[in-house]
């Protein structure tokens, strides 16, 4: 059995009530169910939630939410491998024969059946723990500079000052949209940023963190252009 688990706390500082804000007209957490729900990947879609109104919301475009999350698992400091293992723990506490689990976020609004059907048979295919989305940076990270406490500039690695871009190895960040993890995985606490998993690359187009109010402006500003191209829903 495969199952998505949607993370949805109700207790976001930066961007208030983040989870189930409107982003171009539906609650944000609406996109990643219905991706999850039309993938046809997934035997159960879930949503771990502390909170009854993103609950609500949930399970009004299809997802269930057949528990609430426990107070020790809603804070600021809560981890979402925890997440995972308690959702896991109590699927198997009702003898669900558990396979595969993927951890899709509430806020990844840029994620399509496309990425989440092609990532599964790649994860399917290679004997990996993890299987999560990944984007390139636009600028090499080795010619990053840091502000110092007296306002000047530093580098943080100054030898690479003269070299080509072209020249310098590519790095790539997490995507924020999705891991698909074997559920042994999960339960045994293995190290998603290692060579136990594999990377699934998405165009930096098709990608926006969304941390801060700029962030999610750039990114409904973002959504509305691929929508317009049909770049998002094929």
């Amino acid at each position: 059995m495969n199952v998505c688990v949607i993370p949805a706390r109700g207790g976001s500082k930066r961007i208030p009530r983040k989870n189930i804000k409107k982003f171009n007209g539906k609650p944000i957490i609406a996109y990643s169910i219905e991706a999850a729900l039309k993938s046809n990947l997934f035997e159960r879609v879930i949503v771990s939630t502390d909170d009854e109104e993103i609950k609500r919301i949930a399970e009004s475009y299809g997802a269930e939410v057949p528990y609430i999350r426990p107070i020790e698992l809603s804070g600021d400091l809560s981890g979402t491998i925890p997440v995972i293992q308690h959702a896991i723990e109590w699927l198997e506490h009702r003898n669900f024969k558990l396979s595969n689990i993927c951890c899709l976020y509430a806020t990844a609004p840029f994620v399509n059946i496309k990425t989440l059907k092609k990532s599964y048979e790649m994860f399917k295919n290679h004997n990996s723990s993890y299987c999560f989305g990944v984007a390139s940076f636009s600028f090499p990270i080795q010619r990053a500079v840091r502000i110092a406490k007296s306002g000047r500039i530093n580098m943080f690695q100054p030898e690479n000052f003269l070299k080509r871009s072209q020249d310098l190895e590519d790095a790539y960040h997490d995507a924020g949209q999705f891991c698909w993890g074997r559920v042994s995985a999960f339960k045994e606490n293995e190290f998603v940023f290692s060579e136990c998993s594999i990377p699934y690359v998405i165009p930096r187009h098709l990608v926006q963190d969304i941390d801060t109010n700029e962030d999610w402006i750039r990114a409904e500003l973002m959504h509305q252009l691929l929508n317009t191209k049909g770049e998002l829903y094929d």
